[in-house]
């Protein structure tokens, strides 16, 4: 079982990592609406992002585990 404080640090993790990915997306949405935009850039903060969203899914199933049936 995860500790309290455990639990308050993955928590806390998990709102940085939340807000950065909807700075992020919002960063992305203003490029893409400029033109030009370079599209290097652009495909490494969606890497970024996609990478942030899994990092998120796996700190949500640290701190609520699926319970089986």
């Amino acid at each position: 079982m995860i500790e309290s404080e455990d639990i308050t640090a993955l928590r806390l993790r998990l709102h940085e990592l939340q807000v950065e990915h909807r700075d992020l997306d919002e960063v992305i949405e203003r490029l893409v609406q400029s033109l030009p935009h370079d599209e290097l850039m652009l495909r490494r903060m969606k890497k970024r992002k996609l990478l942030l969203k899994d990092r998120i899914s796996i700190l949500e199933r640290m701190i609520e585990p699926d319970i089986p049936a």
